[in-house]
């Protein structure tokens, strides 16, 4: 068994059939066996949703990130659930609080996250949830939401081991993007040794955040092993294993057979 990328933006990668071609295409050379494609707006929602039905190693999800400024259409429960019920949508996300810009719109994006929670209930698709310096308010959100009653990912986890705790706690998976491999994550790596083998996953977020030793480069999945290895040889694990367990733990979460 290979690895899967938790997530990724395929269209931002590539905007052309070729390139994604080749992206998808490299990834499975180095061991990719799955991909979910992320989406980050209702306009390219469809960009993203195509990518899952042009390759069968690749899921969609449909959500709106929370630094997607009021320019952009904001989900209503009924759209989100419009747009999620198609069979390759398998998420609802990504979503989330982002308070790391001092622009941030704290009442629209929890209005937001509110709305992806009800819809994810609603078709009982697991959440994908983005989470930055907001995770004192996000986490009561989570529990007051009843976002347990489906669970999903906290996708490129920064935080600390207390919110790592919680967030399992509430049905959630924990998983790591480069960052983790970053001279200057140390804090982090200590939280990810912690995870239970059955709580973790690998990640991407390509295209950013490119693990070392590509750090600098133009993120995407087949980078994702070097993020894998990193912290198999953190939690003293073999590789193999540990890659066939992250696969496993995507696969049970989404309820999705295993398709290479």
């Amino acid at each position: 068994m290979g690895l899967v990328d938790s997530h990724c933006h395929l269209p931002l990668i590539s905007k052309s059939p070729e390139g994604m071609d080749k992206i998808v295409s490299e990834a499975k050379n180095e061991g990719v066996e799955h991909i979910l494609s992320v989406s980050i707006d209702l306009e390219t929602s469809n960009d993203v949703l195509e990518s899952a039905k042009r390759y069968l190693n690749v899921s969609a999800s449909v959500g709106v990130h929370p630094n997607c400024g009021p320019e952009n259409s904001e989900p209503s429960p009924d759209i989100l659930i419009e747009l999620g019920s198609n069979e390759e949508i398998i998420a609802i996300g990504e979503t989330g609080l982002d308070f790391f810009f001092e622009d941030f719109d704290v009442e629209r994006q929890i209005r937001q996250l509110k709305a992806h929670i009800s819809a994810a209930r609603e078709l009982k698709k697991p959440l994908i949830i983005h989470c930055r310096e907001a995770a004192p308010t996000l986490l009561p959100i989570l529990k007051s939401e009843k976002a347990d009653e489906i669970g999903g990912i906290m996708h490129c986890f920064v935080d600390n081991w207390d919110v790592a705790s919680e967030a399992i706690d509430l049905g959630f998976l924990i998983s790591f993007s480069g960052i983790v491999t970053f001279k200057n994550a140390e804090n982090l790596r200590e939280v990810a040794k912690k995870i239970p083998d059955d709580k973790i996953l690998v990640e991407t977020d390509a295209p950013w955040l490119a693990p070392v030793p590509n750090r600098g480069k133009e993120n995407q999945p087949a980078f994702v092993c070097h993020t894998a290895r990193l912290l198999s040889q953190l939690r003293n694990q073999d590789f193999k294993e540990f890659s066939q367990q992250t696969s496993l733990n995507f696969y049970d979460l989404f309820r999705l057979n295993r398709v290479c």
